[in-house]
């Protein structure tokens, strides 16, 4: 959650202001609104800051780190795509031997690309393929606009 830390450093100033979780909460509700963290995650980052706690940072957590999603293999991701865009998740997968769950990240988070019609494309068009989608639909139009007008020979 992007401003987590932000209202930890809130936190921590009402809790050096004697004000208790509640009111604490009620202070972070009236200024984040809807990003506001919930009521007991707050509530324990209250609890640690009156015992002590001085670091607003998130501690290190156990478990194994992602290695999947490296710059490296989002960018052997798109090498492969680039190559073919009908490719799947799978296949991907298996040619690069990364899991598919990580592959899936990359290609829509990364990467930022989804699947249409069996291939995968940008979600977003950059302003040349923009303008191109401009110019052609104009041009239909004066098509269209063109066939409806009564030709010489027309009543």
């Amino acid at each position: 959650m992007e401003g987590s830390s932000e209202q930890r450093y809130a936190i921590k100033f009402c809790v050096r202001f004697d004000k208790n979780s509640t009111e604490t909460y009620g202070m972070l509700r009236e200024l984040f609104k809807d990003d506001c963290i919930s009521r007991s995650h707050s509530g324990r980052w209250h609890k640690a800051f009156l015992e002590g706690r001085t670091d607003v940072a998130d501690e290190q957590r156990s478990g194994r780190p992602t290695t999947a999603r490296t710059d490296a293999n989002v960018e052997r991701v798109q090498k492969l795509l680039d190559t073919d865009h009908r490719l799947g998740i799978r296949q991907i997968a298996d040619t690069l031997d990364i899991s598919t769950f990580a592959v899936h990240g990359i290609i829509t988070q990364d990467l930022a690309m989804r699947k249409v019609c069996a291939k995968l494309v940008p979600k977003v068009l950059t302003q040349e393929e923009k303008d191109l989608r401009v110019l052609r639909c104009q041009e239909l139009l004066e098509l269209i606009e063109s066939d409806l007008q009564p030709g010489p020979g027309s009543v």
